[in-house]
């Protein structure tokens, strides 16, 4: 399969990249610009835990090509640096392993952005997007909840 070099906006960075036409997003994040924030898990869409935010919204990294990410901002773990939601995290033990951790931040902090005044409905089902085996959703929502609060 041929290849060709594209340029990606990754967190606020333009970044020079060969893919092929088939590679995913989250395959030329993880390997070929290093950032492993977005993690494999089902690679079919169903868990989130390779979820990025493009232009915005969350996105399962694993479901999209790179080359429709060409003249979009794509933001990775990496590159949220002290998002509210981050800290928010920690202060309701809102994870355990830390293996979904990334992509469900990731996607409360879209919903956060999106939604500023988002109610429980609101709450739950953008989290029902992520899988996660370890914890449950209470700590998650308390702490998508508390950074509603502040804003």
């Amino acid at each position: 399969m041929k290849s060709h070099t594209i340029t990606l906006n990754i967190n606020g960075e333009n970044r020079m990249v060969t893919v092929r036409s088939a590679d995913t997003l989250l395959y030329i994040l993880r390997g070929k610009l290093g950032l492993t924030g977005a993690k494999p898990g089902c690679l079919n869409g169903d868990c989130g835990a390779c979820t990025v935010n493009v232009d915005g919204w969350p996105q399962k990294s694993c479901l999209m090509l790179a080359v429709e990410a060409v003249e979009k901002k794509v933001t990775t773990i990496e590159g949220l640096k002290n998002a509210p939601i981050q800290q928010a995290f920690v202060e309701n033990f809102a994870f355990q392993c830390g293996y979904c951790t990334p992509g469900f931040i990731m996607n409360c902090h879209s919903l956060i952005e999106q939604h500023p005044d988002a109610d429980d409905r609101t709450i739950k089902e953008w989290l029902e997007s992520n899988i996660c085996r370890c914890t449950s959703y209470i700590e998650i929502e308390q702490a998508v909840k508390s950074v509603l609060k502040k804003k």
